[in-house]
């Protein structure tokens, strides 16, 4: 039964209506030798003709400008003196990060919680998945909460439930009340001392409850632990394959460097685990949460963090508690999930704030406070950065050639943290993210900032 099980929900697809897999996969496999021959000689050519066309002479005139563009280099030395300290601190901390191994002995009972609205079949692998995992049965309940849905979510929860009628309990809203409503349904009938939510468009690994549970084994303070989120369907599109190694970029190298003083900001709604004493005391609060006047319903998981931090208990990451999950395909869903983290990290941030400089944790509290000002810092450096580099290609045009190519040099080192975890040649799609997302993806945050009271829920 279990052999069966797992071979379907492993199967990969792109969505719910997904294309033929033959076709879809043979054209991605074209892309990608195409891909990774052209990208490197494009890079080539921007530093070839950026040598030829770029003269001293001419940057030297750019520094001895008395107009705005002058500022250029100033500001660009300051923005990269302090991004270049902060990556070698959390470079040292990466290094230095390991799982927590497998406690030996007695396993504590789990609650898994699964939200879903509107997840059609996807539901039914992210369930399955769970019920085929290697936990002991006996310690394991899941929980999942169809928030209204107006699609079939509802019957492949129920033909689960009926499949596993003494693993599964199905609970169904009548009406749509938010992810939040269905992970407090969860939370506060479930029988676990250890709560695990899984998003419902998510599909773990056979041993990923034994490895998410084992850092609170190993230290009763870790209230929070943070998955390995990983793409589902990466080999779907090209945007599949970019945010894979994004994700590997952003979550692993984070979330490893955080955990090394046990802080990480944000435990992701894919995958995530809480110690019940941490979250119950606050699961009325979080729910009932506003902002500016404004009730909270997006960004439920760094919400959640905050609380738990707050209360003095750590947060860290366990990579090896693995779980792959649905991202957008199209340029419309990428941006409405950046709108709707960026707009859940301004709230957060502010929050996070108020308590960061209180006796709030007994120890580990310098860093954290590094951590959060650098990252502050980084965005409207960024923004005057790039601002004032666009307006000096009017006076002079080489520099955007010249950035081009320091664009795509800064990004092929910085993939050698994909390389060194990944150990593939896939890192190409994160030289050719961070064009995409410098042309495409630079307006989400400032409009994330001036619109952090919007109350919409922004889905795939």
């Amino acid at each position: 039964m279990r052999t069966a099980t797992s071979t379907l929900f492993l199967r990969p697809m792109g969505s719910a209506q997904a294309k033929p897999q033959g076709v879809a996969l043979k054209k991605m496999q074209w892309v990608d030798l195409i891909l990774k021959i052209l990208v490197p000689a494009l890079l080539l050519v921007f530093f070839v003709v950026s040598l030829k066309w770029g003269s001293l002479d001419g940057y030297l005139q750019l520094l001895s400008s008395q107009s705005y563009v002058s500022l250029i280099p100033a500001v660009g030395a300051i923005y990269t003196l302090l991004l270049l300290v902060f990556q070698i601190v959390r470079t040292i901390l990466w290094c230095r990060y390991k799982p927590y191994p497998l406690a030996a002995g007695e396993l504590p009972t789990v609650t898994v919680i699964i939200p879903a609205y509107n997840e059609g079949a996807m539901v039914e692998k992210a369930i399955y998945a769970v019920a085929a995992s290697d936990y002991p049965r006996e310690k394991l309940e899941i929980i999942c909460i169809d928030d209204g849905s107006k699609d079939d979510t509802w019957t492949y929860i129920s033909r689960a439930q009926r499949r596993y009628p003494d693993l599964i309990r199905a609970v169904q809203f009548p009406q749509n009340r938010g992810k939040k409503a269905g992970l407090y349904a969860g939370f506060t009938q479930g029988r676990g001392e250890i709560f695990v939510t899984i998003d419902s468009d998510s599909v773990i690994s056979k041993d990923t409850l034994r490895q998410i549970v084992a850092p609170m084994l190993h230290d009763p303070k870790i209230g929070a632990v943070a998955g390995n989120v990983k793409v589902y369907n990466r080999h779907q599109s090209l945007l599949g394959k970019m945010l894979a190694v994004r994700f590997v970029l952003s979550f692993d190298f984070l979330r490893a460097s955080q955990s090394l003083y046990g802080a990480v900001t944000c435990t992701p709604g894919a995958l995530s685990a809480y110690r019940r004493e941490a979250v119950l005391p606050h699961v009325d609060a979080w729910l009932n949460q506003t902002f500016l006047g404004s009730p909270c319903h997006h960004s439920e998981d760094r919400a959640l963090t905050n609380f738990v931090l707050r209360s003095g208990y750590y947060s860290v990451y366990q990579r090896s508690a693995v779980v792959h999950t649905l991202v957008p395909e199209t340029y419309k869903g990428l941006c409405k999930m950046y709108l709707r983290w960026e707009r859940g990290n301004v709230r957060e941030s502010f929050v996070q704030l108020g308590y960061l400089f209180t006796n709030y944790r007994e120890k580990h509290r310098l860093l954290p406070i590094v951590d959060f000002f650098m990252t502050q810092i980084e965005f409207p450096l960024t923004y005057l950065f790039l601002g004032l580099l666009l307006s000096s290609i009017i006076v002079y045009p080489v520099v955007f050639i010249k950035f081009m190519a320091a664009l795509g040099v800064i990004s092929a080192i910085y993939m050698t943290y994909y390389v060194v975890l990944e150990r593939d040649l896939d890192f190409i799609y994160g030289v050719i993210y961070s064009y995409y997302a410098f042309f495409l993806l630079q307006w989400i945050y400032p409009y994330a900032f001036l619109t952090v009271r919007n109350r919409h829920w922004l889905t795939r």
